[in-house]
């Protein structure tokens, strides 16, 4: 793997800075009564110095690990530190980057200010481990954030949210850890079969050089694949989600669902497919077949929802299945909508829970059949609610057309079946929003709604940005498609080098096997 190496390290600065403002709110009581302004401080800091990175970075090769430093860790077992991105691994930290800021504004008035310092540092900490596992180059750096992250959320969700909080909070972290100890096999297997030696765990070491057979490797490959469709999520290991969207805060959703979901889709493109490629096209056709029943899955689950929470976590089920159909469909364009689609999905995802925390905030509730006529009495809760959702199921000029045209484009050039059931996906899509919407937003307001207020001047500088970059992602896709694609060239690349077994590939659609080889 070609790395270009930092003259500065810019992605550990980026990793300390949120990691001092967590310290300093842990080491000096007296500045946990300004913890909103200290966590808004530092996560600025830390976008700021993500803005720095993206300058030094050259988009001209996205595929291309830049900013790279490596420097050894733990040597007896060939851990090292080192970190790196490319396109898409900075496209994730400049995600995380810009959700922590707005997230903690937002909550400025949804936690308590007796407990804002804990919530605080909390968010500060998971940012730190995030940007670390965006940019890990050693598997055995990655695997310890995986885990360590499960800390700071598992807290943020039993802390902080409803009344079921600490059952939500239990299961997920249930589930996350059954997936990293299924990882954990996968990672000793890897220095059992790897080079060993000096940077053992090292991605530019491992990659093309995991002596094992053919079925011990599809077997190392499931490991990861597992921990990362739990992380996804993929059906059927969904389940633990919309109990914990139900029950977090919708700042704490908008980090979990927006962008500690994504590590599920990025582990299976920065670890999975390179170090198991024919692990990778041996599993596709059952992969794909996953993909497609999650898009339809989420999507009526959703239709039947009254909490809005709950509706908005089965829909985030449905687009995860769009990506991870993009990623193994085995074509350049799908896979660059895939990626594309988890920076879509984390804005449009932001956009639905904020705006819903702030109904909840004046309405004392998120069941549908105990709203409507909203519109009326909050229009520009309305308004935001309503465009968000229009960038969830991809209206033309908003964040998600794009990635989820190219990735039914890409889909359809490998196989029609799949591209069809693809397309149900977007019809059922258009009615889990508008009609939710309906209900909630359109007719005569109940009367001891009138006279609530509308959206107020830190809410309204919650959501501004978070339109506009719906808004310019929407219409100048362009600026990060560029650095994109030729990370979606690997991609197709590893799914389309040898034949998938003609047996497996009947599963999905008999044109698969044709459309995979092209």
């Amino acid at each position: 793997m070609q790395t270009l190496a930092a003259s500065f390290p810019v992605l550990t600065v980026m990793v300390l800075v949120p990691l001092a403002g967590a310290l300093l709110l842990a080491l000096i009581p007296p500045l946990r009564a300004q913890a909103r302004a200290v966590g808004l401080l530092f996560s600025l800091a830390t976008l700021g110095v993500g803005v720095w990175a993206a300058t030094q970075f050259d988009v001209a090769q996205g595929s291309v690990i830049q900013l790279a430093e490596t420097h050894s860790w733990i040597a007896s077992m060939g851990v090292s530190w080192a970190l790196g991105v490319n396109g898409l691994g900075l496209a994730m930290l400049l995600l995380a980057a810009f959700l922590a800021p707005i997230v903690l504004l937002a909550s400025w008035g949804e936690v308590p200010a007796d407990r804002q310092g804990l919530f605080t540092g909390l968010v500060l900490v998971l940012e730190a481990f995030v940007v670390v596992i965006f940019a890990a180059r050693d598997v055995v750096l990655f695997y310890i954030c995986f885990e360590a992250m499960l800390i700071p959320v598992y807290f943020l969700i039993g802390r902080f949210g409803g009344p079921n909080r600490r059952r939500a909070a239990l299961k997920f972290l249930l589930y996350s850890l059954a997936g990293g100890l299924v990882m954990l096999i996968g990672v000793v297997a890897l220095y059992v079969y790897g080079p060993g030696g000096e940077g053992a765990y090292l991605l530019d070491n491992l990659v093309g050089n995991i002596n094992a057979s053919t079925t011990v490797t599809r077997w190392i490959f499931v490991s990861f694949f597992i921990a990362f469709a739990i992380k996804a999520p993929m059906v059927p290991l969904h389940t633990w989600l919309p109990d914990t969207a139900e029950q977090a805060t919708p700042g704490t959703s908008v980090l979990l669902i927006g962008v500690l979901d994504k590590i599920g889709t990025y582990g299976m493109i920065a670890l999975v497919l390179p170090l198991f490629p024919e692990a990778s096209r041996w599993a596709a056709p059952v992969v794909l077949v996953l993909a497609v029943i999650g898009i339809l899955y989420g999507g009526l689950a959703a239709i039947g929802q009254d909490n809005l929470y709950r509706l908005i976590s089965y829909t985030s089920i449905s687009h995860f299945g769009f990506m991870v159909l993009g990623i193994f469909a085995g074509s350049s364009v799908a896979a660059t909508g895939a990626m594309v689609y988890m920076v879509a999905h984390g804005l449009s995802i932001a956009g639905l829970y904020l705006v819903t925390g702030f109904l909840a905030r004046r309405t004392s509730t998120v069941q549908i059949s105990e709203l409507g006529g909203m519109a009326r009495v909050l229009p520009l809760v309305a308004g935001t609610w309503l465009v968000s959702g229009l960038a969830s199921i991809a209206l033309p000029g908003l964040s998600g057309f794009v990635p989820e045209w190219m990735v039914l484009t890409g889909t359809f050039s490998q196989s029609v079946a799949l591209g069809v059931v693809a397309v149900l996906g977007v019809i059922i899509a258009a009615v889990y929003v508008l009609l939710p919407y309906q209900r909630v937003f359109t007719g005569a307001p109940a009367a001891d709604r009138v006279g609530s207020t509308d959206l107020d001047g830190r809410e309204k500088l919650v959501l501004v940005p978070v339109i506009a970059a719906m808004l310019a992602l929407g219409l100048a896709p362009a600026l990060l498609t560029d650095s994109l694609e030729s990370v979606a060239d690997q991609v197709s690349t590893t799914m389309s080098q040898a034949d998938v077994p003609v047996a497996a590939s009947a599963v999905v659609a008999p044109t698969f096997s044709e459309g995979i080889t092209k």
